[in-house]
């Protein structure tokens, strides 16, 4: 019979706890077990490794193949020296992760600074524009009187061009009943 050793999972959602067990290898992962030799608890800091290594070899030298996940496990529990160096990696990579999210909001943080200094910059400069749209309007409301003086002049001015364009019409007009 082809053996196995591996986990099976029990606990709840979210929550899971491990059996180390010697199973067929045909069964499935949560399915009949030969003997449980250890149990595995990930949830609990540190975690918990609790195996019979006697079992194990006498297992192994059956024939019976380790999953990765439990050769892993046996690393661990023949060198506890190496399960701390694993444990102070992690922290060091959870501690570079939540440097680089920190970095990033802080970024973040200044970029909307930025953004929120431009807007306000923008709007006093529309401010200041719009002063001075006031200020030259009110100049033209108080120079109502130099417009007219514009106009009348422009006024004339289309007055004179308009007798003088009658004038070559009528010219014209004499020329054709003299022709007539």
């Amino acid at each position: 019979m082809a053996t196995v050793i591996r986990l099976q999972r029990g606990g709840r959602k979210k929550r899971p706890f491990y059996s180390v067990v010697v199973m067929d290898k045909r069964n499935r992962r949560d399915g009949a077990f030969i003997e449980k030799i250890g149990y595995y608890d990930p949830c609990k800091e540190p975690d918990v490794i609790e195996l019979n290594m006697e079992r194990v070899k006498a297992w192994t030298d059956e024939g019976a193949q380790v999953s990765p996940r439990v050769a892993s496990l046996i690393k661990l529990v023949k060198n506890p020296e190496l399960a701390e160096k694993t444990k102070v990696k992690t922290e060091q990579k959870a501690a570079e992760r939540t440097a680089a999210v920190e970095t990033k909001a802080k970024a973040e943080a200044d970029a909307a600074a930025k953004a929120e200094k431009e807007a306000k910059k923008a709007e006093e400069e529309a401010a200041k524009a719009a002063e001075a749209e006031a200020a030259v309007e009110e100049s033209e409301e108080e120079a109502p009187a130099e417009e007219p003086a514009v106009e009348e002049i422009a006024e004339a001015k289309a007055a004179e061009a308009k007798p003088a364009k009658e004038t070559k019409p009528a010219a014209k007009e004499d020329e054709e009943k003299a022709d007539a």
